[in-house]
């Protein structure tokens, strides 16, 4: 038996040695204890892109200087007569992660280095790849955060009034905290403007803003939209199960835009990830956790819903931590100008337009009521810059009356007698104090009447006088 063992061993030691280092996965480098090059295998010639040639019978040295490699392990372990092992690239522009080992005698003399070559271009390959990612990545989350910005700034957060400033102020103060809001309003005073801008000062602006119509939502689906399905919860459902927007909007903000329309069985869920921050979906038994900061809106009167059982008293109470009530535009005139340029301005950037509203619409738009606020203040203005024909909108493009319920106009004329020429200058001086009125400067009100500065406050001093005399 000994006898078979030593016949074994033998030939491994001779015959096979080569074949099992030409055959080896790894890429094999060895050199004498002087450098010298004296065997690489096949691997090594694949992983390093190199021929035989090139490096066999070289002195590692040499290899280095005339930049056949980067570096050599081999010479770092024959300087330190310990393993190495480092990053090595080749003129080829592969790369490889060695490790040199040195071999000694019985005299502690280096008599030769194995190196162990292992391909890493294709982890730099893809390293590179996770990086440019990456960059792209940061890119397009940067793009989307200008975009929602661009968003926000569209949504027409502007105000002249008093009201509305105080409002601004007080939603900016409760922002950044993760206090619930329940904004409150006619429709269309711009709640949902109020909320985008109460999230884009909050502390999770870069976080998901989900909007939530609940009365688009048909009653028998509101739960699984709002909180989501297990796998065959019901006939019908995804294999998959499905995520409910709370889910969705996890880290973030919900928006429960007319929040008073939730059948009571959901106002019962809703209190519960209030109070609890949790809920569970339809079919499952874990509750899932909710960390979102909800805001909310409603032009329902909840108070009166609540005597009339319609609307749950312990979610009323919930929701009313941080009421903000936005008056209808009728009660805030001061912003009805502002609103309106800036929606005519938005839409001559968009079509290029060049449009302006006559003194008269400014008028007029003024005195309206406003029964739709600002979603028909929109409305009215692109309409008007449509299908006006010249650049100046004038009353009749704005049809601000239904029809035949169109007041008429009432001639305008001096309340002194005299020329044709002083009654002109008189009705000039009306329009020039109006615009003055209007935009509150010089500047803007003689570009409304396309004067110049000067020629609006020459004439206005000209014709006041003139006015008086004739007092």
């Amino acid at each position: 038996m000994m006898q078979n063992r030593k016949e074994i061993a033998e030939p491994l030691s001779s015959e096979y040695l080569d074949a099992i280092i030409e055959h080896s996965f790894d890429g094999i480098y060895i050199t004498d204890g002087q450098a010298n090059t004296i065997k690489v295998n096949r691997s090594y010639l694949t992983i390093s892109g190199l021929k035989k040639s090139e490096v066999l019978g070289y002195n590692m040295r040499e290899l280095v200087r005339n930049k056949t490699i980067s570096a050599s392990g081999t010479l770092m372990a024959l300087a330190q007569k310990r393993p190495i092992t480092i990053q090595q690239e080749f003129k080829t522009g592969k790369r490889a992660l060695i490790t040199s080992t040195p071999i000694t005698n019985a005299q502690d003399e280096v008599i030769l280095v194995i190196t162990n070559v292992r391909d890493i271009t294709e982890l730099y390959r893809l390293k590179e790849e996770a990086a440019q990612f990456h960059q792209k990545e940061r890119k397009l989350r940067k793009e989307l955060e200008h975009i929602q910005r661009d968003s926000l700034k569209r949504c027409c957060l502007t105000a002249e009034d008093q009201k509305t400033m105080e409002i601004i102020s007080l939603s900016k103060r409760v922002a950044p905290l993760d206090t619930t809001v329940i904004l409150l309003g006619e429709t269309g005073v711009g709640k949902e403007v109020f909320a985008k801008y109460i999230y884009q000062n909050s502390s999770r602006n870069d976080k998901p803003f989900i909007k939530v119509n609940c009365g688009a939502i048909p009653a028998n689906l509101v739960e699984s939209e709002l909180f989501g399905y297990e796998k065959g919860a019901f006939t019908g459902a995804d294999r998959n199960g499905k995520m409910g927007l709370f889910e969705v909007a996890d880290t973030g903000t919900i928006f429960l835009d007319e929040v008073g329309e939730l059948p009571l069985d959901m106002q019962v869920k809703l209190l519960r990830v209030l109070q609890e921050q949790e809920f569970e979906r339809i079919g499952g038994r874990k509750p899932v956790k909710a960390d979102v900061r909800v805001l909310a809106a409603t032009n329902r009167n909840l108070e009166e819903m609540v005597r009339q059982k319609a609307f749950r008293e312990d979610l009323y109470y919930r929701l009313m931590i941080f009421p903000i009530h936005i008056p209808p535009l009728r009660e805030r005139p001061a912003d009805i100008i502002p609103l309106a340029s800036l929606f005519l301005s938005q839409l001559n950037k968009k079509y290029n337009f060049k449009k302006y509203f006559s003194l008269i619409s400014i008028t007029m738009m003024k005195d309206y009521n406003w029964p739709g606020n600002i979603r028909e203040l929109r409305n009215i203005v692109e309409r008007a810059a449509i299908i006006s024909s010249g650049d100046e909108i004038t009353p009749d493009a704005l049809s601000l009356y239904p029809a035949g319920e169109r007041p008429k106009a009432a001639p305008c004329v001096p309340a002194h007698t005299g020329s044709l020429k002083s009654a002109i200058e008189a009705l000039e001086l009306e329009y020039i104090n109006h615009a003055y009125e209007t935009f509150g400067n010089v500047r803007d009100a003689a570009a409304s009447l396309g004067m110049t500065p000067s020629t609006f406050v020459r004439k206005r001093q000209r014709f006041s006088a003139q006015v008086k005399d004739l007092m």
